[in-house]
């Protein structure tokens, strides 16, 4: 029989709507509040200035290793400003700005890097895993969220992100093949920086996209300007409508860059040259947003200096209120906590012997 081409029902698309000097296609611009706008703005200006406080911190061995978003804002708050709060938030381990949005404290923030897992507790009014470090894992957490809640027959989705590296992990696959074959409402959001560590992409996948891997699992898949905000906002919008109306799940490629280091325990310079990094640094999201703002008649120098001054304060505050619970914070006991309904015997004893032993050193150097 002679070959005969298959036609995906799914064919990826690419979207961009403000272009690197901050042009706007007017076809394309989605309808948005001025208030809304503003306060993506300042929520984008707020999650610049905190990393970079966060990386000063570092730096004075005042925090530990965490890793930085510069440059990958609009990224992270485009796709979750598309969600309501009772959708559920999977992330990985780089997306700060998306679970300030949805409701974090940047107190918790900093004292989970400063070594206290108290930090990493979710409040109970937030519909969000914590962070996830092992490698495309959450993936499969989302969609396991999204079928418990197809069953239930609520409204409700999850929406996921990971990184370019995760898309080479079994688990990745898993959760897309299952995704698609029963219809799970989630939202895979892929932010492509372009490196997994020092990795680069094109040692990931011999694919031309990563939305196209979609159409293999049968749903849809498209790639968006990663720094573009409005066109990450848009096209999250509309895969958590089809993913709400019962339409399944939809992956999103956001193109976009890490500006900055992998972790604070990296140094980018051994694997790739400055000249890539100037290049994507030119298309920072939020100058460019910023020029569209401005354009619109929206944003003024005044109100751009105001939200400025006030996001200093707010982070100095966040800073001093972080190192005072970290002298009030750390019973050693609290580590068994929160694992089990009743301790096993076994846990049980270690506490004891851990105890003991502490109260011991306690007392030595109180005496020492």
């Amino acid at each position: 029989m002679p070959k005969k081409p298959i036609l995906f029902s799914h064919q990826p698309e690419s979207l961009s709507i403000l272009d690197e000097k901050g042009n706007v296609d007017k076809e394309l611009e989605p309808e948005l509040s001025e208030e809304f706008l503003l306060k993506l703005y300042r929520s984008m200006l707020q999650g610049r200035r905190f990393d970079e406080r966060m990386l000063n911190l570092q730096r004075q061995g005042r925090i530990g290793t965490f890793p930085p978003l510069v440059g990958q804002e609009a990224s992270q708050l485009g796709a979750v400003v598309a969600l309501e709060p009772s959708d559920w938030m999977v992330p990985a381990f780089r997306e700060a700005l998306a679970e300030i949005w949805r409701g974090k404290s940047m107190e918790n923030i900093i004292l989970y890097y400063g070594g206290y897992d108290e930090g990493g507790a979710v409040e109970e009014n937030r519909n969000d895993l914590p962070m996830a470090v092992p490698v495309s894992s959450q993936t499969l957490h989302a969609v396991g969220i999204a079928m418990a809640m197809k069953y239930r027959s609520k409204p409700e989705v999850a929406m996921t992100f990971f990184g370019d590296g995760a898309t080479s992990e079994g688990d990745f696959h898993e959760a897309m093949n299952f995704a698609g074959v029963f219809q799970a409402p989630v939202v895979f959001i892929c932010q492509n920086n372009q490196w997994a560590i020092s990795t680069p992409v094109s040692k990931q996948t011999r694919s031309e996209t990563i939305a196209e891997k979609a159409a293999g699992y049968g749903f849809p898949g498209i790639q968006v300007d990663g720094n573009d905000i409005l066109a990450v906002y848009s096209a999250s919008r509309e895969a958590v409508e089809r993913a709400r109306s019962g339409e399944g799940p939809t992956l999103i490629e956001c193109l976009t860059y890490r500006m900055g280091l992998h972790t604070t325990a990296d140094d980018p310079t051994k694997y790739r040259d400055n000249k890539e990094v100037e290049v994507w640094e030119s298309r920072d999201p939020i100058v460019r947003f910023q020029k569209y703002l401005q354009d619109k008649g929206v944003l003024s120098p005044e109100t751009t200096q105001q939200y400025e001054e006030e996001i200093k304060v707010e982070i100095q505050g966040v800073v001093e209120r972080s190192e005072q619970l970290m002298k009030e914070l750390g019973a050693p006991e609290d580590m068994f906590d929160h694992q089990y309904g009743e301790l096993p015997p076994l846990l049980l004893r270690q506490r004891e012997e851990m105890l003991a032993q502490w109260r011991l050193d306690q007392e030595e150097e109180n005496h020492g």
